[in-house]
């Protein structure tokens, strides 16, 4: 499982970054605009039909991750899979729309708004009067009491994961009729259309041990257009059929099977016609594309249509022909995860509790050319993001980062220089068994069996067609490692399973100018690159330019080099957050940093390391929300010593917070204003870029395979899936059969 994905919505909202110069910039950046929000950079790529145009019946095998283990997505255990069965099978009063932001699910509401704010919130809900729950039961107040009492903190009876906003609602009430539901609160709350999606049954919330125990292996009771019909543990299959009792539009599928697949076997298992759809990673996704010729861009898909980087069509290897044949029948389709990649800088303690430090890192940073290494060669927008409680398009965003200012070396370096790093200080020696990234000792390590040294012997001699072969079949780690980041990469990011650090500043390796060129053409960057082409500028006067190959030398204080440990996952499925390491770690060497990164194990590398603080620099992910003041929260407050003595970080990871982000997000949960709402979260997002504890990089991507006769699913971007009108195309559209009719 890639570390780009580390955490989903349900864990983000449970228990899974000033100086006062920085706030001389604009708070808001385009805040002239009316709409500093924008638009999505990448639109939803499900090829939308009409559900005329859709058969009755058939059965769609889907990919996930896991069997869930837990149906309960109140519990911390809970994940995307249980996110999945969740949406299709129990009400949800709002959903996402394409834009990322809650609508009224009109299969449950006829309406919901605040009615009265004086003396205190009330939210009216009007439930659809066919409603009912899969006994026949009406779906009504009863129900949204047992949420509250369950998910209030009150009784921890009860194992909650999150209370957020259910620890302000004072009492509910059936209102006028059996379909209204009336909810006061005992404090304003900005985010109630949070509340309520999912909905349980009073029979789940009613009682602890229904809720802890009861509701982890079965849904006796649920409300979507599909029921829990079983689980094999044993088989990894989830399976959901139609819900002969939904209202709603009747589901086109007869049933969906959730079926567990690594994300290194669903290539095959996709030839093989076991799965319909499944998210898969860059390497994969260029050997399905193959099979399937790009389809022209439509305006709803943004720039997601755009085909992916791979090579000439017209000069396939054998590898690719095989690929195309084994994977006819599928596409790729693609946009935008609602998520980010950051770089984190731990503030607890070390160089980087310095804020001036780790402002030099951020403004050292490209993060452009980061975020065209990853998504460029897969055909989708490679915009920075900027900022950390919203995605373009979601109502809360505004471009922040202007508060820390781009990429400017002269700035980085007079900030390190005024915390007292300056150059020339004394560097230590390596330790023993560390090693240069890209030495020659690296190199002679980068995996073992006999096909290792086959590869290698071709990588040298130049052997373009053998090498464009091996990319696409897939079937070495270290070539695994340059599809991934959908380039030739460098030596160093296909180590194999190396656990070791080496110290990237060392080696006096050089960055290209674009940053497709560092995977792309399988160059070494080593210390001939940088004798060659130097660093321009590096340690001239502003706006002069120092004599090519002058280098940079390391900053060093009191007698210790400023060396920062940056701690990345080995696994196949993170090869891409590597190559972005190897970039990062170029860049902060421009300003004399050195990195020493090291790689740990995928199972380690969050629970012991990021969450535990041993670490400097980190890649992962965070899911952004419609509903970041409740949300996002938890990962910016600022850190509190707990009672026991320990330091209380919540989801705060970089242990960087301060009072006054504190105070803009307990002032925006509590505005009933929408408009004043965001323009507070903008404010904190301002001075969280201030402060440097993250720097957001880019929106991570989402590639899907399906089958080409599937309609209304694929990659939904920040849209909620309708599962009732997913299906296979009628006979008659060039497309195959489904799946259970073959």
């Amino acid at each position: 499982m890639s570390h780009e994905g580390i955490a989903t919505r349900s864990v983000m909202r449970s228990v899974a970054f000033l100086g006062a110069s920085a706030l001389a910039v604009s708070v808001l950046a385009g805040c002239s605009d009316p709409d500093p929000a924008g638009k999505p950079l990448a639109g939803q790529d499900i090829a939308r039909a009409a559900r005329a145009e859709i058969a009755d019946g058939g059965t769609l095998h889907w990919a996930v991750d896991a069997v869930p283990e837990t149906l309960n997505t109140f519990q911390s255990d809970a994940d995307t899979s249980t996110t999945r069965i969740a949406q299709a099978t129990l009400p949800s009063m709002f959903r996402f729309d394409a834009a990322g932001r809650p609508e009224r699910n009109p299969a449950y509401l006829e309406s919901a708004k605040v009615v009265e704010t004086e003396p205190k919130q009330v939210v009216l809900y009007k439930l659809d009067q066919q409603a009912v729950w899969s006994d026949g039961r009406e779906i009504g107040a009863a129900d949204f009491a047992a949420q509250w009492r369950a998910l209030s903190g009150k009784d921890s009876a009860y194992w909650t994961a999150r209370n957020a906003g259910y620890d302000r609602i004072e009492k509910i009430q059936r209102g006028d009729n059996d379909l209204e539901v009336r909810v006061t609160f005992g404090q304003p709350y900005a985010d109630w259309r949070s509340l309520f999606s999912p909905l349980y049954p009073k029979e789940v919330m009613g009682t602890p041990d229904a809720f802890n125990d009861g509701a982890r292996r079965k849904l006796k009771v649920s409300a979507g257009p599909f029921v829990l019909k079983s689980i094999d543990r044993k088989a990894g299959e989830v399976l959901l059929t139609r819900n002969p009792r939904w209202w709603g539009e009747r589901a086109k599928l007869n049933e969906i099977v959730l079926r567990a697949v690594p994300r290194d076997e669903r290539a095959a298992a996709l030839a093989a016609g076991d799965l319909d759809l499944a998210e898969v990673d860059p390497a994969a996704a260029k050997r399905i594309a193959l099979a399937a010729p790009p389809r022209p861009q439509s305006p709803s898909a943004g720039g997601s249509a755009t085909p992916l980087m791979g090579p000439e069509r017209r000069r396939l290897t054998p590898a690719q022909k095989r690929d195309k044949a084994r994977f006819r029948g599928f596409e790729v389709r693609k946009s935008l995860e609602p998520a980010y990649t950051q770089l984190a800088l731990n503030g607890g303690e070390g160089p980087l509790a310095d804020e001036r430090v780790r402002r030099g890192v951020a403004r050292a940073l490209d993060r452009e050319k980061l975020a065209k290494l990853v998504l460029s060669p897969l055909g989708l927008p490679a915009e920075p993001v900027g900022s950390h409680l919203a995605l373009s398009g979601q109502a809360a965003y505004a471009d922040n980062s202007g508060a820390i200012g781009g990429q400017d070396t002269a700035e980085a370096q007079a900030l390190l220089a005024d915390a007292g790093w300056v150059p020339g200080g004394p560097v230590e020696e390596r330790k023993k068994g560390e090693k240069a990234a890209g030495s020659e000792a690296d190199k002679s390590k980068k995996g073992s069996g006999s096909e290792k040294s086959e590869k290698d012997s071709k990588k040298e001699s130049g052997k373009k067609a053998d090498k464009d072969s091996e990319k696409e079949s897939g079937k070495k780690a270290g070539k695994d490692s340059e599809k991934e980041s959908g380039k030739k990469d460098s030596a160093k990011d296909s180590e194999g399973g190396d656990d070791g650090a080496y110290i990237v500043g060392e080696d006096n390796k050089a960055d290209d100018d674009e940053g497709e060129h560092l995977a792309q053409d399988g160059k070494q960057y080593g210390s001939k690159q940088l004798q060659q082409g130097g660093v321009p500028g590096a340690y001239a006067p502003q706006g002069t330019a120092a004599p090519a190959g002058a280098a940079v030398r390391p900053l060093a204080k009191d007698g210790k080099a400023l060396t920062l440990r940056f701690v990345v996952p080995q696994g196949e499925g993170s090869q891409s957050l590597r190559t972005v390491a190897d970039r990062i770690g170029i860049m902060l060497e421009r300003v004399g940093i050195r990195t020493e990164i090291t790689k740990v194990s995928d199972e380690s590398y969050f629970k012991d390391h990021i969450a535990s603080g041993q670490y400097d620099l980190a890649l992962y992910s965070w899911p952004t929300s419609a509903y970041p003041a409740t949300d996002a929260r938890p990962i910016y407050a600022k850190p509190v010593p707990a009672a026991d003595g320990s330091l209380n970080v919540e989801q705060n990871y970089t242990r960087v917070g301060t009072d006054q982000v504190d105070q803009l997000f307990d002032q925006a949960i509590a505005t009933l204003d929408e408009s004043e709402s965001r323009s507070l979260i903008r404010k904190a997002d301002s001075r969280i870029w201030a402060a440097a504890g993250s720097i957001p990089l880019y929106q991570r991507p989402q590639l899907t395979a399906v089958r080409t006769n599937i309609a209304n699913a694929g990659a939904f971007g920040f849209g909620t899936p309708l599962y009732e009108d997913m299906g296979f195309l009628k006979k008659g559209s060039g497309a195959p059969a489904p799946s259970s009719q073959r």
